[in-house]
């Protein structure tokens, strides 16, 4: 069974996603500012919400696609350069580019920049040392609901993965939701996008930071 832990981690990270002002309600804030209502908030977050959790699913399918191809032995490190690596690329620069998206735009235009948002920002890539530790006890619980005398096939192994993959996805994406909808309508309501001009953590410095520090930790742990 998995550490509950490695799902609370889960849930902070989807957390620390949604209070990024860069992944969603601030855009959404600004879509309501423009129409002068609330309504106009909450019908961005859905979109915004699927899109960030539809580039952490691409992430998770890769990896977990990944993890039952490639030897066991590759795949923390591999994980740890990526982590690295991508957090050094979003210190030096990868903050100067923005996605840009129309203020009139739809459902779908908000799931794409939302989704171009995340992966970006390599939104998905911090769960992957959470999956390292929740991919192998999911294959686990997978053999054995095939009953005894059962082998660990590609097939059984793959159905764990995907069984953890997707409830992954929707345990991040469900806190972030729900962060993104607070922050939203709070600022909506009280402060408006003056809170930004008036002082804000630098949440792009802070995310290639812990990117760096992720990928440090298990290296070190490793």
């Amino acid at each position: 069974m998995s550490d509950p832990w490695q799902w609370l981690a889960l849930i902070g990270l989807g957390a620390f996603h949604g209070v990024n002002p860069a992944m969603g309600w601030l855009f959404a804030v600004a879509l309501g500012l423009q129409e002068g209502r609330r309504r106009a908030v909450i019908k961005a977050l859905p979109p915004i919400a699927l899109g960030h959790a539809l580039s952490v699913l691409l992430v998770v399918i890769s990896f977990a696609t990944a993890n039952l191809v490639t030897a066991s032995d590759l795949v923390k490190p591999t994980t740890v350069i990526v982590l690295i690596s991508f957090g050094a690329y979003r210190l030096v620069r990868g903050y100067r580019h923005r996605v840009r998206v129309g203020m009139h735009t739809g459902f779908a235009g908000l799931v794409l920049w939302s989704f171009l948002m995340a992966s970006a920002h390599g939104a998905g890539l911090m769960v992957l040392p959470l999956l390292l530790g929740l991919l192998a006890p999911a294959q686990l619980m997978a053999l054995s609901l095939c009953g005894p005398g059962a082998e660990m096939t590609g097939m059984i192994a793959a159905l764990g993965s995907a069984a953890v993959g997707l409830a992954v996805v929707l345990v991040h994406m469900a806190a972030m939701l729900a962060v993104i909808a607070i922050m939203g309508l709070v600022v909506f309501e009280t402060v408006g996008l003056g809170i930004l001009r008036r002082g804000w953590v630098n949440f792009d410095l802070l995310w290639a930071g812990a990117l760096i520090g992720t990928g440090a930790a298990l290296l070190l742990l490793g």
